[in-house]
């Protein structure tokens, strides 16, 4: 008995071509863009709550604790970290991730009415080369003066990566965050411009690579050497 090709099949009883895919792969095609869509709602999502959590958050905090550690950047940051020390917050302070030729007396010229109090109780950190770094770098600090509260003074859109570092290097210790929105920013409206957006999205992401414990670069300057040269921020 000859078999009959169906009506849909060319002359070879072949299925014609053209037609498109499956219907099985059409499913999975359409989960998978679903998925896509879903993770992309997922991080706009969790950008916008970034950025909420961000802003407006320059310190008011009037907590105290044992030791200060500023992670370098603005001036205002070590600005407000001294200031923080010479009003009796802390009894020590730790700026960290300061250029191997930068000394207290280079810092003093930026707060000059603190050179007494830097004398006695600041220290510089010289080896770390990222935000890792400076968590290590704290780490070692903090563990050396047996202190068991920090305040940490950075940037509001760095703050969230810098205690996500700072509490896996120091789960014992309590952080107190002391955000600082630089004065230049603030004056300028800092979520206002193109330029703000393009750096508070890249942090969002180093946010998550840090918050997921990805190490792309050497963290101090011990490891540089060991990996052979490379590093970055």
């Amino acid at each position: 008995m000859t078999d009959i090709p169906s009506p849909e099949a060319g002359p070879t009883g072949a299925r014609p071509s053209g037609t498109g895919p499956a219907p099985g792969r059409r499913g999975r095609l359409r989960w998978l863009g679903l998925l896509l869509l879903a993770l992309l709602a997922a991080l706009l999502t969790g950008f916008a709550f970034f950025v909420a959590g961000i802003e407006g958050r320059e310190a008011q905090t009037k907590r105290s604790a044992d030791g200060i550690v500023v992670l370098t950047g603005t001036p205002d940051r070590i600005v407000d970290a001294t200031n923080l020390l010479i009003d009796g917050r802390a009894k020590r302070l730790l700026i960290t991730g300061v250029h191997p030729d930068t000394t207290l007396a280079g810092i003093s010229r930026n707060v000059p009415a603190s050179q007494e109090a830097l004398e006695c109780c600041v220290e510089l950190g010289h080896s770390a080369l990222n935000t890792r770094g400076n968590a290590l770098e704290a780490a070692e600090w903090a563990r050396r003066n047996h202190f068991r509260s920090l305040l940490v003074v950075t940037s509001a859109w760095h703050m969230p990566r810098a205690l996500v570092e700072l509490r896996r290097t120091l789960p014992e210790v309590e952080l107190v965050p002391y955000p600082v929105v630089p004065r230049r920013a603030a004056d300028a409206g800092w979520r206002g411009t193109l330029g703000k957006a393009r750096l508070l999205l890249v942090e969002y992401v180093k946010f998550l690579a840090a918050y997921a414990g990805v190490r792309v670069w050497p963290a101090t300057a011990s490891q540089f050497g060991e990996n052979g040269g490379s590093s970055g921020h």
